[in-house]
């Protein structure tokens, strides 16, 4: 019975963020219809494409932490369970997601503990990524981000600094134990935390080129424009996330990243950029959770495809089995 209602649950959240970005798009209608009209079919492609490119490396940052935290997952099982579990950024209260990525993993014997280590770490990557890749973009390069969003920037080097391994396990033991969780078998090792922070970095680049295509498709140039563009989506990405009940930062997001790019482009383009932006990541992420679910329930037996460690440990590890069949014991001897 617990496991048909976790899997109904699942279900009903799938749909209910569903409606959420059907009436996300739905509500902009012919803003957005305006936005494409005055784009090409090329650059809609290409932004898309580096937003399917960007959410993908940032899934395998988070398989990066599973991993180091003893639980390495195929590729494939990595990608089925975030394409499903983030359609729950998209309904009120940012918590839907971190719930149905525990869930699953559940069935894949990943310890929730480590599940919930994993993914907060991840979150807290990106955001201190994030800052961080605003903070070496944008003062330079936008007056506006600069005399706005100035106490953000400073916040960049902290966040980066909570991201040692030390600073990580004490905090993760701390909330575990709130919680009343067992503590982690193992703490995050620094090379873990590098790879991720690697991976972390490239898709917030991804994600840069996405909005660097969409200015340069409304009129923007110069040389300057990319680092603007990739500073204004990661301010804007922080800005959405810390706006907790506004699903998938809608609003907060397209009204910073309006306020950055305006002295850069023409007259209105900058909302015609945050539209289209807002739109094709949607699709990217229904696009992720519409092949995720076209893979099918991966079986937890999976050899892990080049787990952070090459190696499972008793939270998912799978019984031996024997290497000869068909042969009769033999008896011991006296």
């Amino acid at each position: 019975m617990k496991v048909v209602a976790v899997r109904a649950l699942r279900v009903l959240l799938v749909m209910l963020a569903l409606a959420f970005c059907a009436y996300s798009v739905a509500s902009q209608w012919d803003a957005t219809v305006e936005a494409f009209r005055q784009m090409s079919w090329a650059t809609l492609a290409g932004a898309l494409a580096a937003g399917l490119a960007g959410l993908f490396v940032w899934m395998l940052g988070w398989r990066e932490f599973l991993g180091g935290l003893g639980s390495p997952l195929p590729v494939r099982a990595i990608f089925r369970i975030s394409g499903i579990s983030q359609l729950g950024k998209y309904v009120p209260g940012k918590v839907w997601a971190l719930v149905t990525q525990i869930e699953m993993t559940r069935e894949h014997k990943v310890p929730p503990e480590r599940s919930f280590g994993s993914t907060l770490l991840a979150v807290a990557t990106s955001v201190a990524c994030g800052l961080a890749v605003a903070a070496v973009t944008l003062p330079l390069t936008s007056a506006a981000a600069r005399d706005r969003y100035w106490p953000l920037f400073l916040l960049a080097p902290v966040l980066l600094a909570l991201l040692h391994p030390r600073v990580v396990t004490w905090c993760l033991g701390l909330m575990l134990k709130i919680i009343r969780r067992p503590a982690l078998e193992r703490p995050v090792s620094l090379g873990v935390t590098l790879k991720a922070v690697g991976w972390t970095v490239l898709g917030w680049v991804l994600f840069g080129v996405h909005t660097w295509l969409l200015c340069l498709a409304v009129g923007g140039d110069g040389t300057g424009l990319p680092f603007v563009a990739a500073g204004a989506y990661a301010l804007a990405f922080v800005a959405g996330f810390l706006v907790f009940i506004a699903p998938g930062g809608i609003g907060a997001r397209e009204a910073v990243l309006t306020v950055v790019l305006t002295p850069v482009l023409p007259a209105g383009a900058p909302v015609v950029v945050a539209i289209a932006s807002r739109v094709l990541l949607t699709g990217a992420d229904l696009i992720n959770a519409g092949v995720a679910l076209l893979l099918g329930r991966t079986t937890p037996d999976e050899a892990p495809d080049g787990g952070s460690d090459g190696s499972q440990d008793a939270g998912n590890e799978q019984p031996s089995k024997e290497l000869v069949r068909g042969t009769q014991p033999t008896k011991e001897r006296p």
